[in-house]
């Protein structure tokens, strides 16, 4: 079953999808099947009154009154009956009004009813993929190749309607036509579908980096041994490296990797130095041979089939979020992806238990029991060590001793009361797929270990490890935990220029580092100067970002751009605004709509972050 958030991310991007595949085409349908309707009652009144008025016998009226009865004038623009050739051209000549409504309603309906075959379609390959794992691929091909043409057509189709809509509502109801409106649709809708066709064209990028290094079979020869023995007796072949890293996690994956700067080809086995320090040998060993039974299951090789074919996917589908009335294809383009991450989900699950069942069969039900216990204790009490140095409000100098830190306070964490709680729900991390809880897995494998236990489990100073047959272990560990504690400390960093007011000569400082004062050149002379504390133009004071609500910015293509800015205080209408007329050159327009956006972003996050902080004050 997909787990409540995944059910409520299916309801959320379902109810918008049915939005964008029919409320523009529904719209669209409504409107001319209405105007049909009244221009049939218009003009069979018309044609009623001729008759009575004609010379004709009573027969002959009342002949001619079934005719046309039974033979509205909107039925004649599809109907190529030469004995109604003179009352179509009277009715229904081509590109008349009532030729247009007719038509754009039977274009509107069929794209309603594709709209509804196109869900069933994708409906139909999601309980495929559900339902069986080895299909899962071709599926999510098959849609993608479908979902790009059908969405790059309801972009197409419902842009047109809506051009078509901006002439005929206004003109309907109100008998007038706006042409800026027209052209500014028209303008949009060009846009959108530029942005559609250029996008199928981008390829994603994708970070295979990993933090690590490779260990040769000479650095770990009997770690070798061990790995090769297992892959031998279950029947697979063995990974073609061995990268050790400090990630809280081991894994399998057939993805090419960056190993600093080396590119693994074939497969690889991730193994974690600091959880290897924790385990005791045979519990590494179930570790071990659960993720060779990944390569067992074809699990990785789907995997490395799949995960770039995803990858692009969601590249692609995000540029549609970003490209303006492109976003109802990225509705239609999310549904689809969310209905697969349910059964890919599935999947995934299925193949930890399948995986854990290999490893039980080669070591024991016990030994993977104790090791997952011991991982999920360690990553989340690593987890609650890294949140609360990211938490702090000062910059980190020099060595963090995360690793250490986390070493001397796993014991103390195992016995206190916020263990059991974290433990009750946990699960084991993993880079790719979405495990299933611990509880489950120990279930599956025969061996529940009692809650009471766990602390124990954790705790428990492993015999011997494999560490202490890789060589130069410390070394390499010692390495890649201060390679990981510059990266930390960096993003810290940037995170506290967005946390800090500034308060004094140092935060400022800081900020400056990452938000330095920019400015722009305006046509007319003087610039649009912006800071962290606002933004200026010639001749008027600086305007503080805690007087900005809201910020819109309209592109002008003729004149000067216009900055709508909503301000905190209400009046009669709602809040205050300010319009700001902006005569920037085109190439600076993206930089200034970006800097504005950057610059008031980190203010809001600044007070946002002050906020909690006066509510964690409060508290205590």
């Amino acid at each position: 079953m997909p787990t409540p958030d995944l059910r409520k991310a299916l309801l959320a991007i379902a109810f918008k999808a049915l939005l964008a595949l029919f409320l523009i085409p529904g719209l669209t349908w409504g409107f001319t099947h209405h105007f049909k309707q009244g221009t049939d009652a218009r003009y069979s009144a018309e044609i009623a009154k001729m008759i009575a008025g004609s010379d004709m016998d009573a027969g002959a009226k009342q002949a001619a009154t079934d005719f046309y009865a039974l033979a509205p004038p909107s039925s004649t623009c599809a109907s190529d009956d030469p004995q109604l050739a003179e009352y179509r051209g009277n009715v229904c000549a081509s590109y008349s009004e009532l030729w247009q409504f007719v038509l754009v309603e039977k274009i509107a309906f069929w794209t309603l009813v594709g709209g509804a075959l196109l869900l069933a379609l994708m409906a139909a390959l999601g309980a495929l993929a559900f339902a069986r794992r080895e299909v899962q691929t071709v599926s999510f091909v098959f849609g993608w190749r479908v979902l790009l043409p059908a969405s790059a057509a309801v972009i197409v189709l419902q842009g047109l309607f809506a051009v078509w809509l901006s002439f005929w509502l206004t003109a309907y109801f109100f008998e007038i036509y706006i042409i800026k409106l027209i052209a500014i649709v028209g303008i949009v809708v060009a846009i959108a579908i530029f942005n559609a066709v250029v996008a199928i064209f981008r390829k994603a990028t994708m970070d295979n980096r990993v933090q690590g290094e490779l260990i040769g079979e000479a650095q770990a020869p009997a770690l070798w041994s061990r790995i090769r023995d297992f892959a031998s007796r279950l029947g697979t072949a063995p990974p073609a490296q061995l990268v050790a890293g400090i990630d809280a996690n081991f894994f399998v994956t057939e993805h090419p990797l960056q190993v600093g700067a080396q590119t693994t080809r074939g497969r690889t086995l991730f193994v974690s130095l600091p959880l290897l320090r924790l385990l005791d040998q045979h519990e590494a060993d179930a570790v071990l041979a659960h993720e060779l039974g990944h390569f067992v299951g074809g699990d990785t090789a789907q995997s490395a089939t799949l995960g770039p074919k995803l990858t692009q996917y969601d590249f692609y589908s995000e540029q549609m979020r970003l490209g303006g009335i492109t976003v109802i294809a990225y509705f239609l383009l999310g549904l689809y992806r969310v209905i697969f991450e349910i059964a890919l989900q599935k999947s995934s699950r299925e193949r930890e238990f399948a995986a854990d069942k290999v490893a039980a069969g080669l070591t024991s039900p016990q030994a993977i029991a104790q090791s997952l216990v011991k991982i999920a204790g360690y990553a989340s009490y690593r987890q609650q060590v890294e949140n609360g140095l990211f938490a702090q409000s000062r910059q980190h100098r020099g060595e963090l001793g995360i690793g250490q830190r986390v070493a001397a306070g796993l014991s103390a964490f195992g016995q206190s009361p916020e263990f059991d709680e974290v433990m009750r729900g946990g699960s084991v991390p993993h880079p790719f797929d979405s495990h299933p809880p611990l509880f489950e897995r120990m279930r599956s494998v025969g061996h529940v270990l009692p809650e009471q236990q766990y602390a124990d489990v954790v705790c428990a100073a492993p015999a011997s490890s494999w560490t202490e047959s890789i060589a130069e272990a410390d070394a390499i560990e010692q390495r890649l935990w201060q390679s990981f504690e510059q990266d930390f400390a960096q993003a810290h960093e940037e995170t506290l220029a967005y946390r800090y007011e500034p308060a004094n000569e140092a935060e400022q400082a800081l900020v400056l580092r990452y938000f330095p004062p920019v400015g722009f050149a305006l046509k007319k002379g003087g610039a649009l100067d912006i800071s962290y504390a606002g933004f200026a133009l010639p001749d008027q004071p600086e305007l503080g970002w805690d007087r900005v609500k809201d910020l819109k910015y309209d592109d002008n293509s003729v004149g000067a751009d216009l900055l709508t800015i909503e301000h905190p205080e209400k009046g009669v209408m709602g809040h205050k605004s300010t319009k700001i007329k902006l005569a920037i050159a085109s190439k600076d327009r993206d930089p200034v709509k970006q800097a504005l956006g950057r610059y008031w972003h980190r203010h809001q996050v600044m007070r946002q972050q002050q906020a909690v902080n006066g509510l964690q004050d409060a508290s205590q």
